[in-house]
């Protein structure tokens, strides 16, 4: 397919603000295709193009962004997913696991031929790593010292190329790390930061419920089986949340045992109760 003119991109970039805008309604090919005066198939080649997407992810996306945006400005869960376009809870983790978590085949491959960043700091709770793909974080995670840290990294992801951060190119995590260590100190809100998270559908299924949780709520294993319409599978849920690579932005310290005990946690414990601490203020506070 030959270069689209500048034409062309503009008016695509037309539809895709309208997609962005209607992502809570159904959105037809032929609906889509009539607004730019092409067949189904023409339209979804050029649209794909030029966004490296395809009309149908790029709502997929819009729809995403819209209900942690409604999360962020205080709706429920339940209100947030019809009103994003959901219609039900079952259709959001399908959503979510199709398009952000990996196949167990890709899972196991590693990293194998990505590029991942990493950079290292000292937090209010002790040495945190954080490192990043092209799509968002992949790891974050607390340890004792950096260079176990790293070797945690490589271990994780062996087949990746894995570089430190130097401050020049695509990422911002020094401003993350700051980010995300303003707010563990009570200073800031969590940051909305770019997620890649790797698991399998199941494992994504159970990470974006805890994604759902908001400051100062808590909930059982046996809750996060039954939000992800799942309630046999507590014990599932359980490792899932213990597979969580990433600190703090995936909130798994928010998940208690079914007395209400505080129970275990990757990163330690007085981490777990620190962060829980600090919610419940801030909760608190309103």
């Amino acid at each position: 397919m030959s270069e689209p003119s500048q034409q062309r991109i503009d008016q695509f970039a037309d539809l895709a603000r309208y997609i962005a805008d209607h992502a809570d309604e159904s959105l037809p090919l032929t609906r889509l295709a009539a607004r730019v005066h092409l067949s189904p198939s023409r339209m979804q080649r050029v649209f794909k193009s030029i966004f490296g997407i395809t009309p149908k992810k790029f709502q997929q996306a819009a729809r995403s962004a819209r209900f942690r945006q409604l999360l962020r400005a205080g709706s429920d869960v339940t209100a947030a997913i019809h009103e994003a376009g959901y219609g039900s809870t079952s259709r959001l983790y399908e959503n979510a696991a199709h398009n952000i978590g990996m196949t167990p085949k890709a899972y196991r491959a590693g990293g194998a031929g990505e590029t991942i960043t990493w950079a290292c700091r000292e937090t209010v709770l002790g040495p945190l790593l954080m490192a990043a793909t092209d799509r968002g974080v992949c790891f974050a995670q607390f340890g004792d010292a950096c260079d176990r840290l790293r070797q945690q990294l490589r271990d994780e992801f062996p087949g990746a190329e894995i570089l430190a951060y130097d401050g020049r190119d695509g990422h911002e995590l020094d401003r993350w790390i700051d980010a995300l260590d303003a707010y563990m100190q009570n200073r800031q809100p969590r940051p909305d930061l770019p997620l890649d998270l790797r698991g399998t559908a199941f494992q994504v299924r159970v990470w974006e419920f805890l994604l759902s949780l908001q400051d100062g709520d808590v909930a059982s294993y046996a809750e996060v089986a039954a939000g992800i319409e799942r309630p046999g599978a507590a014990r599932a849920a359980a490792s899932a949340i213990g597979r969580n690579r990433i600190a703090v932005l995936v909130p798994c310290h928010r998940i208690l045992r079914g007395d209400g005990g505080i129970g275990g946690y990757r990163w330690g414990v007085e981490r777990k109760r620190a962060l829980l601490d600090a919610e419940r203020a801030r909760k608190a506070r309103g």
